[in-house]
């Protein structure tokens, strides 16, 4: 069984309007297997394909039809692609989410982020058809012109960065304490300082991989990561039952900003379904971060086997539901295991209640060993755009190749030594760009390339009220989070998020 590219695309493609499945096309174009996490390669799709992006491909891969056999993945292999599309660094932020929201109103909240993501879902592959494209910056071009095009692509690559960032973050918060681990020592020196770990680990593997002109380990990234994820959850699941609140509350330190006068452990370890503080604010972004996949719904559908509109959708729906009940179950249960004290890194919290367990030894270097091999992954598209946007030659060039590598990573690093916590990163990038990804764009695509419907039909109607709903969920969101930055920047000595 061939399995389909879940994450990029780097052709044009020429579809009918109006006509539901769409497989009879004859384009040439490139491919490889990438099963990279969470983060589309989407900085790569330009009719035109650089030398950058030929030396990325494996050499057996280049050069094949695009149609040899109209659509190759399977059911079941695209619903197994999309969710390692969606899957990613959000579920560990999503106890914190709900410890911040409430149990009922976190649901709430899941559920219609869920249902709005597969309504974009909706509005994206209707436009599609429409509009003559499977590119998601071809759509923006078609629609808006140049405006378009670079609001697709700066927000494609934003959400790339935040990826990026979060996913070192996450080498921050645990390489250290793997390192003790091993060490069976409390020693603070500067090997188990999670900044030059970092730093290490960028120089030493990360900056090494993503140099090579040709990343051999992709096809195997995704397809990992979600398998650590599963562990993760399963480990989630079960420490519930090994963990006394209590004991965990004891342990563990609270958010100044959760705490209230008197309050008891018995109080603090009762669950709660409404909650409301200066931290709900990063519920919605979070969610929104968690759930963003919407550059890669089109390369998945034009590698759909018979694909139509509604076949996709169903791979949509099998698949957000899957992740769905994934990212429930992993909040409630981090939820219920700490309930106020969850920090917004989960696995970093179970270090306040463990000094050394097996079990959550072998999770945190799995996820660690996914990440860090991710990274590598993530950044290739975000220095295409680059390349694309300098309007760089096709032919591959060194210096520049690393000049670009290096900035970038350069900037990655200095953004997670700096920023306080992964929380507002899952805040600021969910709040924005995967908003756009979510809510501006696709709707504002449908409504201006789908022409057979009047604005006062009600598909476009609803695409509208969409619109105005994302540009409400971006705009309150970025005031709240930046009004709680500024707060916590005037009592930067009381909070201690994240560490």
């Amino acid at each position: 069984m061939s399995k389909a590219p879940a994450n990029t695309k780097m052709s044009r493609f020429n579809i009918a309007p109006d006509i539901d499945s769409c497989s009879s096309n004859s384009n040439e174009y490139m491919s490889y297997q990438d099963r990279s996490t969470k983060v589309p390669l989407n900085g790569m799709q330009y009719t035109d394909v650089d030398a950058e992006s030929q030396n990325f491909l494996s050499d057996h891969q280049l050069g094949k039809k695009k149609y040899e056999s109209p659509g190759s993945a399977s059911f079941g292999m695209s619903v197994f692609n999309l969710g390692n599309a969606i899957m990613g660094s959000g579920i560990l932020g999503l106890a914190y989410a709900m410890a911040n929201t409430g149990i009922a109103m976190f649901v709430i909240l899941l559920v219609a982020v869920a249902i709005f993501s597969l309504y974009s879902v909706h509005l994206l592959l209707k436009t599609a058809n429409e509009g003559g494209s499977l590119v998601y910056e071809q759509l923006g071009y078609k629609a808006f012109g140049i405006p378009g095009k670079l609001a697709a692509s700066c927000s494609i690559t934003m959400q790339n960065f935040g990826a990026m960032a979060s996913y070192l973050y996450i080498v921050k918060y645990e390489l250290p304490i793997v390192i003790k681990a091993f060490l069976d020592s409390n020693d603070n020196s500067w090997y188990t300082n999670g900044d030059y770990l970092v730093l290490i680990v960028t120089l030493v593997i990360i900056l090494p991989l993503s140099l090579l002109k040709n990343l051999g380990y992709l096809g195997y990234t995704s397809g990992f990561s979600l398998l650590c994820m599963v562990f993760f959850l399963i480990v989630v699941s079960t420490e519930i039952f090994a963990l006394n609140c209590s004991e965990c509350h004891s342990s563990c330190y609270l958010n100044v900003s959760q705490l209230q006068v008197n309050t008891t452990d018995e109080e603090c370890c009762k669950p709660k379904y409404f909650i409301f503080n200066s931290q709900t604010v990063y519920a919605v972004p979070i969610l929104t971060f968690a759930f963003v996949c919407h550059p890669a719904i089109l390369p998945m559908y034009e590698e759909l086997k018979d694909r139509s509109r509604r076949k996709m959708q169903n791979v949509a729906n099998v698949s957000f539901l899957g992740m769905f009940v994934m990212y429930l179950l992993a909040a409630l249960f981090g939820y219920l295991t700490f309930n106020e004290a969850v920090e917004p890194e989960l696995l970093h919290t179970y270090s306040k209640v463990y000094s050394f367990d097996v079990v959550l030894l072998i999770v945190r270097f799995a996820v660690l060993t996914a990440v860090t091999l991710t990274v590598p992954v993530v950044l290739f598209p975000i220095r295409t755009s680059v390349n694309q946007l300098l309007g760089a030659s096709k032919e591959f060039n060194w210096p520049r190749h690393i000049c670009i590598t290096v900035a970038l990573l350069v900037c990655v690093n200095i953004l997670v030594i700096f920023v306080p916590t992964i929380r507002d990163i899952f805040g600021f990038i969910g709040a924005s760009a995967a908003a756009m990804l979510i809510f501006i764009l696709p709707s504002a695509f449908y409504i201006k390339l789908v022409k057979k419907e009047s604005m006062k039909s009600i598909q476009k109607i609803g695409a509208t009220l969409f619109l105005i709903v994302g540009f409400m969920v971006m705009i309150c969101s970025m005031a709240l989070i930046i009004a709680d930055w500024i707060h916590n920047a005037g009592s930067s000595g009381e909070h201690t998020d994240g560490h």
